[in-house]
């Protein structure tokens, strides 16, 4: 399996194209800032087991598969093991095709074709990523294009898995959050509450979270005191949800900008040939 290497400055990228077009790795100064990817997960092509991985055409949840959008309602099967409802959507399950790489560049493209008679996706659509690595950072631009003739629900963001040391602290600034149930599905929007409220920068390992939140404005940072280095996270429109996931007893966290409230994406639509596109920039800095 083809593994791209992207290498500038102090920075490298290793994208496994074939693995649900994922970042297989990010490090600085060959310490890693994501988690690393197995090499049997590479082999294997499991996206879900990445360093990061797509978000198209939805983020999260679809609650028990019944996707409704314009007045339809359509069915989705399960896609995540030990999930009951079909979750991340399909670009980190699937090979991506190389439209072009060099050392600093590379862009990787999926299609998808309807699967509606498997309760799959049940539209067509072209993905692409663009990975730019420069000195100080990594831009990911991503491009979600509607291949049908008429409009269709078109979600879009990322799932990086950053390394979490005991001292991680994140910085974010957001205005609601949801409430989820034991299914981790929403139940309400509420204010962010003191608890959970990242905007002051405060030590990950404070809390436990698997929730979205809304009225983000784009920006993130995640400092490694210890290691005396910072993260800024900058994320353009449509990315103004963050999905803050910090598992209990995990070597990692997560911090997904993604384009809707989790189960929303029917709230999204995007029309006949249109293109919805959004850029993630990643950039390290010495404290």
């Amino acid at each position: 399996m083809t593994v791209l290497l992207l290498r500038a400055g102090r920075l490298a990228v290793d994208l496994a194209p074939h693995a649900g077009g994922s970042i297989a790795r990010f490090s600085v100064d060959g310490v890693d800032v994501l988690r690393p990817m197995a090499a049997a997960d590479i082999d294997a092509g499991r996206g879900n087991e990445a360093a990061a991985y797509p978000l198209v055409p939805f983020s999260n949840r679809i609650a028990n598969g019944r996707l409704d959008f314009e007045g339809e309602v359509f069915r989705l099967a399960r896609n995540w093991p030990g999930v009951c409802h079909p979750m991340h959507g399909d670009g980190w399950s699937h090979a991506w095709t190389v439209a072009h790489a060099d050392g600093q560049v590379a862009e990787i493209v999926y299609e998808h074709e309807r699967a509606g008679a498997q309760g799959g996706w049940p539209f067509r659509y072209r993905a692409r990523q663009r990975y730019c690595l420069e000195a100080d950072r990594l831009v990911v631009a991503m491009a979600f294009e509607n291949l049908e003739d008429r409009p269709v629900p078109a979600g879009l963001g990322l799932h990086p898995f950053f390394v979490r040391e005991a001292d991680t602290e994140l910085f974010c600034r957001c205005q609601a959050v949801w409430r989820t149930d034991a299914e981790v599905l929403p139940v309400e929007r509420i204010p962010v509450p003191a608890a959970w409220d990242f905007g002051t920068s405060r030590r990950v390992n404070e809390v436990a979270l698997d929730n979205c939140f809304d009225g983000w404005d784009g920006k993130a940072v995640v400092v490694w005191p210890r290691r005396r280095l910072r993260l800024d996270l900058e994320a353009s429109e449509p990315f103004r949800h963050l999905v803050i996931y910090v598992p209990p007893a995990q070597a990692y966290f997560c911090v997904e900008p993604v384009s809707h409230a989790s189960g929303d994406v029917g709230t999204l639509p995007l029309g006949p040939g249109a293109v919805r596109t959004g850029e993630i920039v990643f950039r390290l800095s010495d404290l």
